[in-house]
């Protein structure tokens, strides 16, 4: 595997750090979370564990992670991403080493995310397919936010 070039942050889970604009700008633009409204970005991130990762040399935040999780039993990591000028840096690589080794994730009995294109940044942290795919059910609304959810149609 070639060498990342070195990008020195430091990955936080301060929750007075983030920077709200800048999560809510990028999950608004993402293939998972079209058109996000800011008021659900502020309260998801006001709901989960999130994880920032911040240049130390000018202190801008690059990338984003969040666990929603009942820090007991269960953890979904959600919204993981690093902006494209940060990309191949090893961020996201930090970004889940920290979310692995945070205290309060430690003894989850199960860990998820989904993704349609990091399946092999998550696979270097144990992530795997569902075993048995037919034992998960899901409610998906894809178009939540463009007015086609449930509520909005």
């Amino acid at each position: 595997m070639p060498e990342e070039p070195s990008l020195t942050v430091e990955i936080s889970s301060d929750p007075t750090r983030l920077d709200i604009d800048f999560i809510h700008e990028f999950l608004r633009t993402s293939y998972w979370a079209p058109e996000i409204p800011r008021e659900i970005v502020e309260r998801s991130v006001r709901h989960s564990l999130c994880f920032g990762a911040y240049r130390l040399d000018t202190g801008h935040q690059v990338g984003f992670a969040r666990v929603v999780t009942d820090r007991a039993t269960f953890g979904y990591v959600a919204d993981v991403f690093v902006t494209p000028e940060h990309r191949g840096c090893g961020v996201s690589k930090r970004m889940m080493a920290a979310i692995l080794a945070h205290p309060e994730l430690q003894g989850l009995r199960r860990l998820m995310l989904a993704t349609k294109d990091a399946h092999g940044l998550y696979a270097q942290f144990g992530f795997k397919p569902l075993a048995s795919p037919a034992d998960f059910l899901t409610i998906h609304h894809t178009d939540m936010y463009r007015g086609n959810g449930p509520a909005g149609g």
